[in-house]
């Protein structure tokens, strides 16, 4: 088991609401090659999109699984202060309880965070879904920011829950953190999202425009919900290219057909100096990872 600070890691109580789709003045979304739609987006309640399914293919653009959850309360003195904290502190894995209506009581697990409208997206089963309504109450127990390796001080995490790295249970070998991955993905077609100045919220987007990239790392069967491994990424204070270093995150929403957008990857595992080792491995999804889905 990984030697690490949890002890020291404040665990603490955000919350935030079951937030409806929105559809902004411009209806039609302008795609990369010219073409137009009118597809589904980001928030609300998926029925039929979880972490464990297809990230490409949907007819819809940013499209987040399971549920998606934000904090609306206005406070004059930090504007959208409290939906940030919930974004930035919620980790993955972390434990998400229905706190108002109908389903009260029922417990979920953070899957993705998604930048600029800071939804945190949740998976429940299918029957606590049916129950839920937009504008229900989740709570989350927020632990993992400030987690870190101490035995391997370089790599630096952010975004991942205690419980979530236990059960993955990463090893080090030859002064590498060897992580799981479903796939390898080069900085050169990562889109939107870089050059933030952190990566505790939010994503970093996957172009998938060029088909004969995608056909030579295999990007057909990306899942949401993979861990995946990014090339010549440094993303310790912001994202940026940088020979050698490598990136692991999560894949939080769906594909898209607007310039620069594709699949957002959430930030877990991150090094300068490349001492991450990714290992191929098709089960790391953390659908799989966390026994989500009984049909996976």
């Amino acid at each position: 088991m990984l030697k690490t600070n949890k002890d020291k890691v404040v665990k603490i109580s955000v919350i935030g609401e079951v937030v409806s789709p929105v559809m902004g003045a411009g209806v039609y979304r302008v795609g990369a090659n010219g073409d137009i739609h009118i597809l589904p987006g980001t928030g609300g309640i998926t029925y039929n999109v979880r972490v464990g399914d297809s990230a490409i293919g949907w007819m819809g653009d940013h499209v987040e699984p399971g549920v998606s959850v934000e904090n609306r309360v206005s406070d004059s003195r930090f504007p959208q202060g409290q939906s940030r904290a919930l974004n930035i502190l919620s980790c993955i894995g972390n434990e998400a309880t229905v706190v108002k209506g109908d389903a009260k009581g029922a417990k979920g697990v953070v899957v993705g965070k998604h930048g600029g409208i800071e939804h945190v997206m949740m998976d429940f089963q299918p029957e606590v879904m049916e129950q839920l309504v937009i504008e229900d109450k989740i709570m989350v127990k927020a632990y993992g920011q400030g987690l870190q390796l101490l035995d391997l001080p370089e790599v630096k995490m952010f975004n991942v829950s205690p419980e979530f790295l236990e059960t993955l249970d990463p090893k080090i070998e030859g002064g590498k953190l060897q992580v799981p991955v479903t796939h390898k993905v080069p900085a050169a077609i990562m889109g939107s999202g870089l050059g933030r100045s952190h990566v505790a919220s939010g994503d970093y987007d996957i172009t998938m425009f060029c088909e004969e990239t995608c056909e030579e790392h295999g990007l057909g069967d990306l899942c949401l919900g993979d861990l995946v491994a990014i090339t010549d990424s440094d993303q310790s204070y912001g994202r940026i290219y940088r020979r050698g270093s490598v990136s692991v995150g999560i894949v939080t929403h769906s594909n898209s057909y607007i310039a620069g957008h594709g699949p957002g990857v959430t930030t877990l595992f991150t090094s300068t100096k490349g001492l991450i080792e990714p290992v191929v491995d098709k089960d790391a999804n953390i659908a799989k990872i966390l026994n989500l889905r009984d049909d996976l």
